[in-house]
C-alpha cells in the first residue's frame, strides 16, 4: 500500500502533494508558490503579504455564518535533515515516505509531518465541498524553523479572525496553551594555527548514531548531544599525548540536538597505543551511561591516510576544549507551576572548528522571560570570558495560557464526547509561533494541536497513521462547534 491510500485519502493526498516540493527554511519561493496556486485553483481569494506569508481565505457554509471566523495556522518551511549515509538533495528532490507498520516515515530524511501535517489538513478543509465550517483563514507562514520569521512579520490587516488554531503539536491527545520562547547564541573564536609538528599521525574521529531529535520537545529525555560527547573524548585522550585538533563539524540545525560529529586530530605516532587505551575507556564508559536511551551510538578513531598540515595552537585548544566542556547545556530549570515541563533549557546545536575559527550555535528556550534571559546571559558571558565574539538573535517571546479561553472549552467538551477520555492540557518546551501571533493579534483566542509525531528534526520522523485519522475527525467536529460570534 502506498501513502496515498492511507485513510484519511484527503489528507494524505495533500501531504503527499506538499512533501514533493522542496521547501527548507529561507527558500520557501516554490513552496509559498505551491499554496498560491493551490488555492487560486480553488477559486478562493489567496493573498501573500510583505514577507511572504500565504493567506486563503474561504467563505462560511451555508447557516455557519455567525460563528466566530478560524485561522487555521501552519508553517509551510521543514527541517532538513538526513543520514550521512543517504544520498539526498533537499533542493532539488521531495521527500520519499514509506509505511512502516503504524507509522508512516521518510526513506534517511525528515519526513517533515512537521508541520506538513498541518498544513495537508488545512488544505483538506479548504479543498472540500461536504464539511461544514464558518469563515476560514488559512494562514501558511514560512521560516519557522530558523527564526520565525513569517510569524514575526506578519501583516495582521490581512486576517479578521478571532479564534486561532495552530496545528503543529505532536500528541493527539495533548492541547497546547502555552509555549516557550527562545533566543539564538552564535558565538566565534579566532585561534592561531600552527604546523603539524614532526613524528605526528593523522587521524579521522567520529561520533554517529544518536537518536537528535527536538532541542525543545524532546531536551529532557536524556538523549546524546554530539557536541558535548565528541568533546569529552578528545579531552580525555589530551590527557594521556599532546593530540592536537586540526578541523571538528557537529551539528546541523540551530533546533535540533545534534546527532555527529566529525574531526581530524593529529597525534604523536609513539603514543597511538596508549592514546587508543584510553579512547577504547573513556567510549565504553559513554556506551554504558548511554545503553539505554542512545543503543546506536558508534564512536570510531582511525588512522587518516590524507593527512594533516596545520593544527589549533595549544593555548588556543585548551580554550576550546574547556569551554566546549563547560557550555551550559540541556535543562536549566523545570517548571515550578506546571508538573513535567521544562521551564529553561539550552542546547548547543553545532561546533566548528576549521581554518582559524571556532564556532558554536545554540537556542535557548523558556517558558519566562526572565529564565530566557538568565540562561542566555550565562552562555554568552560563559563564551566572551574565552574572548569569544558573541551574537544573541532571533529573541522571540513565549505564550502565556489564557484561562479564559472559550476555544479550549470546545475542544475539551468534543474530546471527551468523541474518545471517553479527558485530553492533556499542558504547555509546551517549544516554541510555537503562537506567543509571535498574539503580539499580532492580541483578541485572539489560540490553542495548539494535532497528530502524533515523533523524532521531529531528525531523519527518525515518523507520524502516527490511526492519530492522522483521529486528528482529521477531531478537527472537523472542532471547527463545526466553533462559538457564535460575541
Amino acid at each position: 500500500m502506498s501513502v496515498r491510500e492511507l485513510e484519511p485519502k484527503i489528507i494524505w493526498n495533500h501531504f503527499e502533494d506538499l512533501n514533493a516540493v522542496p521547501r527548507p527554511s529561507k527558500k520557501e519561493e516554490r513552496v509559498r508558490q505551491f499554496m498560491i496556486d493551490f488555492g487560486k485553483s480553488l477559486g478562493l481569494e489567496t493573498l501573500e503579504d510583505e514577507i511572504g506569508n500565504v493567506i486563503i481565505k474561504k467563505p462560511a457554509t451555508a447557516g455557519m455564518e455567525e460563528r466566530e471566523t478560524v485561522i487555521l495556522q501552519s508553517h509551510i518551511d521543514m527541517v532538513h535533515q538526513k543520514n550521512t549515509s543517504t544520498d539526498f538533495d533537499f533542493d532539488t528532490q521531495g521527500i520519499e515516505s514509506w509505511i512502516d507498520g503504524e507509522w508512516v516515515k521518510a526513506k534517511g530524511t525528515t519526513l517533515g509531518a512537521d508541520n506538513g501535517m498541518g498544513v495537508a489538513a488545512t488544505m483538506s478543509l479548504l479543498s472540500s465541498t461536504d464539511i461544514e465550517h464558518p469563515a476560514l483563514e488559512a494562514l501558511f507562514t514560512i521560516d519557522e524553523e530558523t527564526g520565525m520569521t513569517g510569524a514575526k512579520e506578519l501583516d495582521p490587516s490581512l486576517l479578521s479572525g478571532k479564534i486561532l488554531l495552530n496545528l503543529d503539536t505532536e500528541d493527539d491527545d495533548e492541547f497546547s496553551v502555552g509555549c516557550a520562547g527562545g533566543i539564538d547564541t552564535n558565538t566565534t573564536y579566532r585561534y592561531e594555527q600552527e604546523p603539524v609538528g614532526a613524528g605526528y599521525a593523522a587521524f579521522s574521529i567520529a561520533l554517529k548514531g544518536l537518536k537528535g531529535g527536538h532541542s525543545g520537545m524532546d531536551i529532557a529525555l536524556g538523549r546524546g548531544n554530539a557536541n558535548l560527547l565528541m568533546n569529552r573524548v578528545i579531552y580525555e585522550i589530551m590527557q594521556v599525548s599532546d593530540v592536537r585538533i586540526s578541523e571538528l563539524e557537529g551539528g546541523s540545525l540551530r533546533n535540533a540536538i545534534p546527532r555527529e560529529s566529525f574531526g581530524k586530530l593529529a597525534i604523536p605516532a609513539t603514543d597511538e597505543a596508549k592514546v587508543r587505551e584510553v579512547f577504547e575507556e573513556v567510549v565504553s564508559q559513554i556506551n554504558t551511561e548511554y545503553s539505554e536511551v542512545e543503543p546506536n551510538l558508534e564512536i570510531t578513531l582511525q588512522r587518516d591516510d590524507s593527512g594533516i598540515s596545520t593544527v589549533v595552537s595549544l593555548a588556543d585548544q585548551a580554550k576550546i576544549v574547556a569551554a566546549v566542556y563547560a557550555t551550559p547545556n540541556a535543562v536549566w530549570k523545570m517548571s515550578d507551576k506546571i508538573k513535567d515541563l521544562v521551564e529553561t533549557s539550552s542546547s548547543l546545536a553545532k561546533v566548528i572548528i576549521s581554518e582559524g575559527e571556532f564556532v558554536t550555535k545554540s537556542l535557548q528556550r523558556s517558558m519566562i522571560e526572565s529564565g530566557k534571559r538568565d540562561i542566555s546571559n550565562a552562555m554568552r558571558v560563559h563564551y566572551e570570558a574565552m574572548g569569544a565574539k558573541v551574537e544573541q538573535s532571533g529573541d522571540y517571546p513565549g505564550w502565556a495560557p489564557n484561562p479564559n479561553s472559550r476555544i479550549l472549552e470546545v475542544l475539551k467538551s468534543n474530546y471527551i464526547n468523541m474518545f471517553g477520555e479527558e485530553p492533556h492540557v499542558a504547555a509546551c518546551h517549544a516554541g510555537l509561533e503562537c506567543g509571535i501571533l498574539g503580539k499580532h493579534l492580541p483578541d485572539c483566542d489560540m490553542i495548539s494541536f494535532g497528530p502524533t509525531i515523533r523524532n521531529p528534526h531528525s531523519p527518525d520522523e515518523k507520524v502516527n497513521i490511526q492519530s492522522v485519522q483521529k486528528f482529521w475527525d477531531f478537527l472537523q467536529k472542532v471547527i463545526a462547534d466553533t462559538p457564535i460570534k460575541n
